[in-house]
């Protein structure tokens, strides 16, 4: 008796419709509606060897973006409103995550593309910012993103307008985080308080604000500066 084959996704006549440093963004060719993030093997290796030799002990698995993608998805905040039945509210803002899947190009985390009406990928934030500036629209979109993350408890890292998307299904815009989900392994283990937790997502959003500044700005002053609380 032979062992179930994984099924592989055959991306060999696939081009990205989307990157970051870390990862490109395919299209699933068999369900279009799916994207499949997979690594960049090159940056990862590159982004290991810049790291100082006590971090390179703790090994590459803490730079695998897709790794650190499910264990966020797994995080206490998701986890309960998953056991709760609050999937409506779990994925308001964040695509539907369906897991790791074999590809030709190697493993890939499989989410929900958020697409425009026009059925297009859904623009960035930072792009929709360029275009259209914070007006209201999407300051309110902005405004009901941060509620959710306050509401839900669901943490995040710095968010970076290129990590959120902007959905326009809907009569009002929708944000929603694409990349970026989940916390250091310090600020995870502190989250158990409520306290804390509602600190550091206080935090976040904050930091948030400064940083929708600071892409509207002259950028004479870095982000690194700019975001100093």
């Amino acid at each position: 008796m032979t062992e179930r084959q994984t099924k592989v996704i055959d991306l060999s006549g696939s081009r990205p419709f989307n990157s970051g440093s870390n990862r490109l963004c395919h299209q699933n060719p068999e369900d279009p509606s799916v994207c499949l993030k997979i690594l960049r093997p090159e940056n990862v290796e590159a982004r290991f060897q810049r790291q100082v030799w006590a971090k390179k002990l703790l090994g590459k698995s803490r730079i695998d973006d897709n790794r650190q993608e499910q264990k966020a998805h797994r995080q206490k905040a998701i986890r309960q409103l998953i056991s709760e039945g609050q999937d409506a509210m779990l994925w308001a803002h964040l695509p539907y995550f369906y897991g790791s899947v074999e590809t030709s190009l190697g493993s890939a985390n499989a989410s929900a593309i958020i697409s425009a009406t026009s059925g297009a990928p859904a623009e960035t934030l930072e792009s929709y910012l360029k275009r259209q500036g914070f007006d209201p629209a999407i300051r309110d979109a902005v405004e009901h993103f941060c509620e959710w993350l306050s509401t839900t408890g669901i943490l995040t890292r710095n968010l970076l307008p290129h990590n959120l998307v902007v959905s326009d299904h809907q009569e009002e815009l929708t944000l929603f985080l694409v990349d970026g989900l989940g916390a250091p392994l310090i600020p995870q283990t502190l989250a158990v308080l409520p306290a804390w937790r509602a600190r550091y997502i206080a935090r976040r959003i904050q930091r948030f604000y400064l940083r929708i500044e600071w892409e509207l700005g002259d950028r004479r002053k870095s982000w690194e500066d700019s975001q100093k609380l």
